[in-house]
């Protein structure tokens, strides 16, 4: 069996995997709540959002990652629609495979449009498993996000699944 988690990729451990920015669009979350259909009206009404103690519209906090999220042409796609550059991607494991593991997310701040959204990855873990169809590595990843004036809007504790 080959060594699924060699000393290189245990060294990345506490290392930045991705560091994007991004612009926060008012139209751009406003067509994807109105697309999933979560019509809130701090997301749309200016004048209800100040009555409730905001500057202005707030994004949906689900919306946090697609700011930062670039695009992918079709041809950088890997079979399973991931983008070949994806962060864990870069964790040199003996397992090729990737998958989303789960996420938890919590949300500090609202976020307001053209804010600047700053989205740091680190990798915080390394773990061989044995399950009922072999081996596999579950990388565990922190994702901070930041406005551009510093303050921590929110984080997102994940993993990623290898085999």
């Amino acid at each position: 069996m080959t060594e699924l988690i060699p000393a290189e990729a245990l060294a990345m451990i506490g290392t930045e995997l991705e560091h994007r920015t991004g612009v926060v669009v008012r139209k751009e979350f406003q067509r994807w709540a109105a697309a999933v259909r979560d019509l809130n009206p701090l997301y749309f009404d200016a004048g209800f959002a100040r009555q409730h103690g905001h500057r202005d519209v707030i994004m949906p906090p689900l919306f946090l990652p697609h700011v930062v999220t670039g695009v992918a042409d079709l041809d950088e796609l890997r079979p399973d629609g991931i983008p070949a550059i994806a962060p864990a991607g870069k964790v040199p494991l003996g397992a090729a495979g990737r998958m989303a593991g789960g996420e938890d997310t919590t949300f500090l701040e609202p976020v307001y449009p053209d804010d600047v959204i700053t989205a740091v990855r680190v990798l915080t873990g390394l773990a061989h498993k044995h399950g009922r169809s072999g081996e596999f590595v579950v990388l565990s990843w922190q994702v901070t996000y930041t406005n551009q004036d510093g303050a921590v809007v929110a984080r997102t504790d994940g993993s990623t699944i290898a085999r």
